[in-house]
């Protein structure tokens, strides 16, 4: 009697979480992504000729022209190919241009001046410097560009590695 007085209070438990599991579910999947596929319905059957977009594979296009089932796109200057609107991901603005078109032509060199005309060769900031145009030979260097000191190289380089004689 003990045990059949425990079991009859958890049945309204599991018939609670029986009917919670869908609600979740619903919630949390199936509503967002029918939410994202009817934006993205509403989207494609927006485009008009002269829109920039990119495409599911990746390819950044213009559109020229829409009918009912499809678009032709320009993909590059005087080459165009006919796509499904499905194929459109997203409609591309100013903002998300990308690394190609925008204008990287302007050069900020000029801007450096003499201050990378010398490196500093010391952790300190003390002592020897190396000028940029006599290629790292710093004062106090002997003509081979070595102080006496081997100079560290490759990958391995200051990690305890020894110089083999042969």
């Amino acid at each position: 009697m003990i045990i059949a007085a425990e079991q009859g209070g958890s049945g309204a438990f599991n018939l609670l979480l029986l009917l919670a599991v869908p609600l979740v579910f619903y919630f949390l999947l199936i509503r967002p992504q029918s939410k994202r596929r009817k934006e993205q319905m509403q989207m494609q059957s927006a485009l008009a000729p002269g829109a920039r977009v990119m495409t599911t594979s990746g390819m950044y296009a213009d559109v020229v022209s829409v009918d009912d089932d499809g678009l032709v796109l320009e993909i590059a200057p005087g080459v165009q190919a006919r796509f499904v609107k499905q194929s459109v991901m997203q409609v591309v603005t100013e903002a998300d241009k990308p690394a190609e078109e925008i204008d990287l032509t302007e050069d900020d060199d000029d801007d450096l001046g003499e201050e990378t005309a010398k490196t500093d060769l010391k952790k300190d900031g003390k002592g020897e410097s190396a000028d940029a145009e006599d290629g790292g030979a710093a004062a106090g260097e002997d003509e081979d560009g070595k102080d006496g000191k081997p100079a560290a190289q490759g990958a391995g380089a200051g990690k305890g590695l020894k110089k083999s004689s042969g």
